[in-house]
């Protein structure tokens, strides 16, 4: 029974180790149940001397292979990845709680008001934007005023808040947010030549906010690129 122990402890500790650095809060909903059975199949060749060894470890194998399939298939494949791990939403905008998307994510207001209550803030109209992750984590974009260093206690003029949209990611051109970022394919080559690639296929990151400042991070490549949309069209002029 020690040998046992010590060989699936062993194993285990490798697989989800292989699995990523992820805690399990952060945790995928399909990476948390292959978590949760992992643990289940090593408890039983542990304790159950008449169950094989091979029994516990072939399942433990077969899950991190399933595992790592699906991750292959999420970075290649978009409307894959949107599939199994679903996609943020956005959850409170400048015109306040969108109960629709509250009601898809079967969440109550209580858990919204909790979530935003462990995010450090208290009331609604300190927020410019709160997204739950796919994970189930909230993110909160505050308003101007209510940023850590309180700019209207300074009596500093700041810009409202923005928030960013994601126009390509992995090298996949995010279709449906082109109009939502109002933008074209001009602006687009523009951005391309900007950051020296040929194609959005060569980009790892590529966001735009409301104020029109872009970030793009071209694919194996440590240096990323930041610059204004008011940049193009004076070009254009």
């Amino acid at each position: 029974m020690l040998i046992r122990s010590v060989v699936v402890y062993i194993l285990t500790f490798a697989v989800i180790r292989l699995m990523g650095k992820r805690q399990v809060g952060e945790m995928q909903p399909f990476e948390f149940v292959i978590t949760l059975i992992i643990a289940d199949l090593a408890c039983t060749p542990m304790s159950e001397l008449a169950v094989p060894l091979v029994h516990g470890i072939v399942p433990i194998l077969a899950l991190y292979l399933l595992h790592f399939f699906i991750c292959f298939l999420s970075r290649k494949f978009m409307w894959f990845r949107y599939t199994i791990t679903g996609r943020p939403a956005v959850v409170i905008t400048p015109d306040g709680i969108d109960y629709g998307e509250l009601r898809k994510l079967n969440m109550t207001l209580d858990d919204l008001m909790e979530s935003i209550r462990g995010a450090g803030y208290f009331c609604i109209d300190e927020i410019a934007y709160a997204i739950i992750e796919t994970n189930g984590k909230l993110c909160v974009v505050p308003k101007a005023e209510n940023t850590p260093v309180v700019r209207g206690d300074l009596n500093v003029e700041s810009d409202e808040a923005t928030f960013p949209i994601n126009i390509v990611m992995d090298g996949k051109l995010m279709k449906e947010n082109l109009a939502l970022a109002k933008i074209d394919d001009v602006f687009l080559k523009w951005c391309f030549e900007k950051a020296k690639v040929a194609s959005y296929k060569h980009i790892l990151l590529f966001t735009i906010d409301s104020n029109g400042k872009v970030f793009i991070q071209p694919k194996n490549c440590k240096k990323y690129y930041v610059f204004d949309k008011n940049v193009a069209k004076e070009s254009k002029k």
